[in-house]
């Protein structure tokens, strides 16, 4: 056999083994396609699930429904999605605690993320903004962190839940800065802003659903936990130049599936995913909340939730942190 005929050959075999995945892909969906959210409705984790909903239903050819499951800090509704059929119907929309903090807030969990769920596409990095109520007696970050140390245990702070970024934010600030405030969990980002503008708690690092509330005024925002500024808030110091080397609280939200989703399945669905991740109305409802887009590879996304799980982990065993 000549060169060329055994490399036609192999190019020959190479898509007779793909036709199988072609032809499940482009099969699918056969059915209503689910988004889990591991949140209540109105956090960052809702909204980015409802952006992405009605253009992925369009390319889609079918219903996309939005389901809220929330508790245990995305638990409950990882737990449902990696134990729902592979087949490409049911997916997870969930902050990055899921998968990169959970399991190291809890010794036992029903699920493993990293063997039961497979990442499919990251969606947005996700800023926490440092909101306090105005009534609290501060202009600027500094004056803030002054505030604690003056005042130890008298400071209240919120977050979607023990373990939640934002709840983690607020300890690595505690830890660095050496303050102390008490920490009050909610079962979702959006409670926990109620309470802030009902001035039942003095601040919250906000993944940016209160962003509309400190441009009418009713919040102060003092910095933004990143390691940069945020395009939205450019005059806005970050954490780091507030005093706190380092500082990186930053959250990646994005989509899982069953880890058994046939490839791909869960290659049409990054590609449809990242579509609309691209598109200037997506763009518009992430500068809304203060975040970006991340259209990233299954792969990119997975070593993303990784490298998150390394940072977050060490903040958890430093501040001895346990999941409800």
């Amino acid at each position: 056999m000549s060169r060329r005929s055994f490399t036609s050959t192999l190019v020959a075999a190479a898509l007779l083994a793909a036709l199988p995945g072609l032809a499940l892909a482009q099969a699918w969906p056969t059915k209503p396609v689910r988004i889990v959210v591991s949140f209540p409705p109105g956090g960052a984790a809702d909204q980015i699930a409802r952006a992405v909903s009605q253009p992925l239903q369009e390319a889609l050819g079918q219903p996309v429904v939005v389901e809220n499951r929330a508790g245990a800090n995305g638990n409950i509704a990882g737990d449902h999605v990696a134990k729902s059929a592979p087949d490409g119907h049911t997916l997870l929309m969930s902050s990055g605690g899921t998968v990169s903090i959970n399991p190291h807030l809890y010794p036992r969990m029903p699920f493993d993320p990293a063997k039961d769920l497979t990442p499919v596409a990251a969606a947005a990095r996700v800023l926490v903004y440092l909101e306090v109520n105005p009534k609290l007696p501060v202009s600027n970050a500094r004056e803030f962190l002054a505030y604690l140390k003056a005042n130890p245990g008298k400071v209240t702070f919120g977050s979607p839940g023990n373990g939640s970024s934002p709840h983690l934010a607020a300890e690595m600030m505690k830890s660095q800065a050496k303050v102390f405030a008490t920490h009050i969990p909610y079962r979702g980002a959006a409670p926990a802003m109620q309470d802030l503008l009902a001035g039942q708690i003095d601040f919250m690092f906000d993944p940016g659903i209160g962003l509309q509330h400190v441009r009418a005024g009713k919040l102060k925002l003092l910095a933004v936990g990143s390691p940069k500024r945020s395009p939205a808030f450019p005059d806005v110091p970050t954490m780091e130049e507030a005093g706190l080397k380092g500082f990186d609280a930053d959250s990646y939200f994005g989509f899982y599936a069953p880890a058994a989703t046939p490839a791909a399945v869960v290659t049409r669905l990054n590609t449809e995913i990242n579509k609309i991740l691209r598109s200037p109305a997506f763009t518009e409802r992430m500068n809304a909340i203060g975040g970006e887009a991340t259209p990233m590879s299954p792969q990119e996304f997975g070593a993303r939730a990784q490298a998150d799980s390394v940072r977050f982990g060490e903040v958890i065993k430093v501040q001895s942190i346990k999941g409800d």
